[in-house]
């Protein structure tokens, strides 16, 4: 065919290049040292960074009214009614859940419903009642169908959490489940590698146990969500029971 060379590559020495894998960046949050490497992962948020002047702490009343009959995201299409959050603007101790649910939409209170219920049993059990202590969501409205909220509408709903949060000044936060574990702590862990142990957020101590509507759905989950609880009451002072009733 009047061809008298064909060029070929050397797959040999293509095979031969070694390959350089591109280095992996660092976490943007900030972590506290860990000594011991067989330990989990302690993470310190220091505070929502360029959300809003941290100089000025609001009240509850001015946060609340600030939210006004918010239009910022998708969720107010379905909503009846704004969950803001509800108990003692003094509080040592926050929880925080994810968002409201038909009770909560209906009430405009949260965590009213069976999971309310469950949580107000665990509050008394730590030898508290709901008014000693502060519970609110991440975001304000209910998402449809439950479902857990979207990137989109977590970040534009925490800011007023993070204000809430501020101007309590509490001693422990803790939150209940994964989505407000992640949403604060600004992470990707499973909440199984986050519980058991005091993260830290804005100078507060925070724990991450299991959703009362997960604890309803597995029982076994009910021991060590008490473990984490007994965590912080120890943290706060708080006399620990002798016994506990697995079966409630």
């Amino acid at each position: 065919m009047g061809v008298k060379t064909v060029f070929t590559q050397n797959t040999q020495a293509m095979n031969d290049v070694p390959v350089i894998s591109k280095k992996k960046e660092p976490r943007t949050e900030a972590m506290t040292k860990n000594n011991n490497p067989a330990e989990e992962e302690i993470i310190t948020i220091e505070g929502p960074a360029g959300l809003f002047d941290r100089s000025k702490t609001m009240k509850l009343e001015e946060i609340r009214e600030e939210i006004g009959d918010c239009t910022r995201c998708k969720l107010h299409e379905g909503r009846t009614n704004l969950v803001f959050g509800d108990g003692n603007p003094k509080a040592k101790l926050v929880f925080v859940g994810e968002g409201p649910g038909r009770d909560e939409d209906m009430q405009g209170k949260p965590f009213v419903g069976r999971s309310g219920k469950l949580l107000t049993k665990i509050i008394e059990a730590m030898g508290l009642k709901r008014e000693d202590v502060y519970i609110c969501n991440v975001v304000k409205c209910r998402p449809p169908d439950n479902r857990t909220p979207e990137p989109d509408e977590m970040s534009t709903c925490e800011q007023f959490l993070f204000k809430q949060i501020i101007s309590i000044k509490p001693d422990v936060i803790v939150c209940l489940g994964a989505t407000a574990a992640k949403s604060i702590l600004r992470t990707k862990a499973s909440l199984g590698s986050l519980r058991g142990k005091f993260h830290m957020y804005s100078g507060t101590k925070l724990m991450v146990t299991y959703h009362p509507a997960a604890l309803l759905r597995n029982p076994n989950f009910k021991k060590p969500a008490w473990e984490d609880m007994q965590v912080v009451m120890k943290e706060l002072g708080l006399p620990l029971p002798k016994k506990i009733n697995q079966g409630d």
